[in-house]
């Protein structure tokens, strides 16, 4: 199940549509490589999105449960939002992301580590779940290696706003106007996979789409302003970077070979940004 095809047909990468293993461009739909060098079969048994959700959970899991334990005694359980809380110590190790790691210590991949990481049982329960249900819906819509580009070029966005603006507005008398002196989650990328949606939506014309997306984007920003310690800097910039980036692959045109070298490196440097966090 788990090797390299070397002779038969198999599934495009991005349309589904039967190819050779062999077969330079897939004839349904364009792509190049449709059958990943024959490792397609392997890797659509991960799920339907190629493992990436699977990925980013599991990811997600460990570094919480490593922050818990890198600083056992500092770990905060005062109520229902703060339960397992990992300490600050050990979130700031681990590649936090705000004005004080960016501009205080000059720690600037961590807009890039800090997407990775989260505060307590809670948040990490619900930005997985939010990962589970929208991640593949972009990746049935984008193709698995857009995907992942999309996600974390959108934590990079939304956690490089959220400590610019922690360094420029912390005096202001609004809370929720301050920006992020240390930051971390999910929740930028999560809104980078909404941008994505909503970008479909009005490229493809479809409406229902875009609609759904943009109310729901709607409603967790009203929930952030009513919450406390919600990071809205971050959830804009991801808005923004989703969007963005999303335009920029074109949704409408099928997946290339180049998409998913992007995808390895953005896993990559994910990696190396928590290297770095933790041998600086």
């Amino acid at each position: 199940m788990f090797g390299r095809r070397k002779s038969g047909s198999v599934l495009c990468a991005s349309c589904g549509k039967l190819v050779g293993v062999r077969d330079s461009v897939c004839l349904n739909c364009g792509r190049p490589n449709p059958g990943l060098w024959g490792f397609g079969p392997a890797l659509r048994a991960l799920g339907r999105d190629l493992g990436y959700t699977n990925i980013v959970t599991v990811a997600c899991a460990i570094l919480y449960a490593a922050t818990l334990l890198a600083d056992p005694g500092g770990v905060r359980q005062s109520g229902l939002f703060d339960l397992l809380s990992p300490s600050m110590r050990s979130l700031f190790l681990f590649g936090a992301s705000g004005a004080i790691p960016v501009f205080g210590y000059g720690r600037w991949w961590t807009v890039l580590s800090a997407t990775w990481l989260h505060g307590s049982l809670l948040h990490i329960l619900f930005n997985m779940l939010w990962v589970r249900q929208l991640g593949p819906g972009v990746v049935e819509l984008y193709g698995a290696s857009r995907t992942v580009i999309i996600y974390t070029a959108a934590g990079i966005t939304g956690f490089a706003l959220s400590s610019f603006a922690g360094l420029v507005f912390a005096g202001m008398p609004i809370p929720f106007l301050h920006g992020a002196q240390l930051t971390i989650g999910a929740s930028a990328s999560i809104f980078g996979l909404l941008g994505a949606l909503i970008y479909y939506g009005r490229r493809g014309g479809s409406s229902h789409i875009s609609g759904q997306a943009t109310s729901l984007a709607i409603v967790m920003f009203v929930f952030g302003f009513l919450m406390p310690n919600i990071d809205n800097y971050a959830h804009l910039g991801g808005l923004l970077g989703g969007y963005g980036v999303a335009k920029w692959l074109d949704p409408l045109e099928p997946e290339r070979t180049d998409h998913m070298v992007w995808a390895l490196i953005c896993l990559g440097a994910s990696l190396l940004s928590i290297l770095a966090s933790l041998f600086s």
